[in-house]
């Protein structure tokens, strides 16, 4: 066996219990990267380290959907879908888009929107409210969606394992079309079509899609099949380019890989959502106070979080509303509505995940691959975050599960090497859950209070079948700095490896002992540190949450010391001024 490359800067275990690795990568590519291209040595290094080719680097840093975009008719049920909707167009009928309450249902239900009411088509809208319905489609409200007069029904980001409401639906004479990407199993519900890239008898190269890129090749399917229906002889065809915006805000919030095509609709997204010819999308960045230009780190922490609100602890249709509405005014309106309900979420989930801290750490750690805790009267909204931070905290897949009389409602986030969607699947099918789904990092489920036990240890032993070895957190990092090393200009050449997100990590670096010339607390429990590099330089620095865990309070009595600090560097621009922050992500000390 090989044995594992050394501790980099020698730190086998940091202050959030891991090890420290640098990012493996060829030192000869990157230097090939760097002369070919004409790149800083910095950024070849970075491309090397994320598998990027010589011959590949040109389409990675400059994505374009010209090049990487794929034939929607790729897709099975694609075109079948597309015939049964340009008939629904032309022929006036109402078309009903059932979408999830998170971002990516959200921005797939309001892109749909914009299409079809661009097209000249009626729709209406039906997202679930999340504490009475809970996920996916229902017959119910498939039914009432029948009865004001849909004759087809579009599900997106749902829909795949929906067996007995899509049953139902089809037996009332809805014509159902699920456009999803979860993942699938062999059977497929009752529906006209399954676009869905993770079916398994699908041979798409383009699994990586969220479900808002999957509705995005439906709406350029749709748009050429009505221009060879003639549909746009009389009026202008709709610029599906528009609605990018709403493609990157969803890809970048669901964590799907930033690879192939994903990196071109985020890149072209970016650029369009920096126009703000979307009314909420700039109200919302107003009101979350985004001043430059958006990149993947306000979409994925400052604006997605705010639409996300809604579906978690308001009404779950405010999302789409903000994100179809052309009324500036109503936009400002619904942009407020949501950063309030973000407020309230904020709250709650810091309750949420004080008990779930507390309730794991009571227990002896048994080294299981996977971490459940569950709570009376937990809100279900937030579950799934304070999943993701107990996965960030201790390095395990996580499932938080909020219990209510004899039912329990839960979410999971996993870790790399962990398909924890797979597991959950699994325990479904062993009669463990009354429903349950998901992808490799993240799942949903709901079962019996009783059978908590039994489905913890099911999914645990599924999780260490998963691994090779001993489950040990890593940090790889791209580089140890200096702080003084740590300049605007750096970070802007790195930009150029952007658009970051899960599959093209940010680049992270070391900042090298650096020693802690100021700590303290500000915010919801940030930690805010001054640091000092070895020639006097100083360099800002921000641990986010980080006032209560090991590494905040070794930072906060630091006295001066000296420790090698882990993250990621940001510009930070106030009043005009732009200056060098690293985001921590870890910490230890300096030997």
């Amino acid at each position: 066996m090989t044995p594992p490359p050394a501790a980099f800067l020698g730190v086998e275990r940091s202050l959030t219990g891991r090890r420290w690795q640098a990012r493996p990568g060829d030192e000869r590519l990157a230097l090939a990267l760097s002369q070919r291209h004409a790149l800083p040595e910095v950024v070849g290094r970075v491309l090397a380290a994320r598998g990027v080719g010589l011959d590949e680097a040109e389409a990675f840093l400059n994505p374009t959907l010209r090049d990487l975009l794929p034939d929607p008719s790729h897709l099975r049920d694609m075109d079948r879908a597309v015939e049964r909707l340009v008939a629904a167009v032309v022929g006036d009928e109402l078309i009903g888009i059932f979408g999830d309450y998170d971002v990516d249902g959200a921005t797939s239900s309001a892109l749909l929107k914009n299409y079809l009411d661009a097209a000249g088509a009626r729709t209406r809208v039906y997202i679930p409210d999340r504490m009475k319905e809970g996920y996916g489609p229902n017959a119910a409200a498939l039914l009432r969606l029948k009865a004001e007069g849909a004759g087809v029904v579009v599900t997106v980001d749902c829909g795949t394992t929906a067996f007995e409401p899509l049953a139902a639906a089809a037996e009332a004479g809805l014509d159902m079309i699920v456009v999803d990407h979860h993942v699938a199993e062999a059977a497929l519900p009752r529906a006209l079509a399954v676009i869905n890239p993770n079916r398994l008898d699908e041979d798409s190269p383009h699994g990586h899609l969220a479900a808002v890129g999957v509705a995005f090749l439906l709406a350029v399917g749709l748009n050429r099949g009505l221009k060879q229906a003639g549909r746009f002889a009389a009026r202008p065809a709709p610029d599906l380019m528009r609605w990018l915006d709403l493609v990157a805000l969803g890809t970048v919030c669901d964590v799907v890989p930033l690879v192939g095509v994903n990196r071109a609709l985020v890149t072209q997204g970016l650029k369009v959502m920096a126009r703000r010819g979307n009314a909420g999308l700039a109200a919302l960045a107003d009101i979350a106070a985004v001043k430059e230009t958006p990149g993947a780190y306000h979409l994925g922490y400052i604006m997605g979080p705010r639409v996300n609100a809604g579906g978690r602890v308001g009404e779950a249709k405010l999302g789409t509303r903000l994100l179809s509405t052309t009324d500036a005014a109503e936009a400002v309106e619904l942009a407020r509505q949501l950063d309030g309900y973000n407020k309230d979420r904020q709250e709650i989930e810091a309750a949420v995940l004080r008990d779930a801290i507390e309730q794991v750490e009571s227990r002896p750690d048994d080294g299981s691959p996977l971490l459940v805790a569950a709570g009376e009267g937990w809100h279900q909204g937030v579950i799934g975050i304070v999943a993701g931070r107990l996965k960030e905290r201790y390095g395990r897949a996580a499932c938080v599960v909020a219990l209510e009389g004899g039912e329990g409602k839960g979410s999971g986030r996993s870790v790399a090497g962990l398909d924890l969607g797979a597991a959950v699947i699994a325990a479904r099918q062993a009669g463990l859950l009354k429903a349950g789904g998901g992808h490799a990092m993240a799942a949903g489920f709901a079962l019996s209070r009783e059978r908590l036990g039994e489905f913890q240890a099911f999914v645990a032993a599924r999780l260490r079948a998963q691994l090779s070895g001993e489950l040990v957190p890593l940090l790889e990092l791209d580089g140890a700095l200096d702080a003084g090393a740590a300049s605007v200009d750096l970070v802007e050449t790195l930009a150029q490896v952007g658009p970051f997100g899960s599959g093209n990590p940010e680049p992270r670096f070391a900042i090298s002992a650096a020693r802690i010339a100021k700590a303290d607390v500000v915010g919801s429990g940030h930690v805010r540190l001054m640091l000092a590099g070895a020639g006097g330089k100083r360099l800002k620095a921000i641990a986010f949450r980080a006032a209560d865990s090991e590494m905040g309070h070794a930072l906060l009595s630091s006295s001066g010391a000296s420790f090698h600090l882990a993250g990621a560097l940001r510009v930070d621009s106030w009043q005009g001024l732009s200056s060098v922050q690293l985001v921590v992500d870890d910490a230890a000390p300096a030997r």
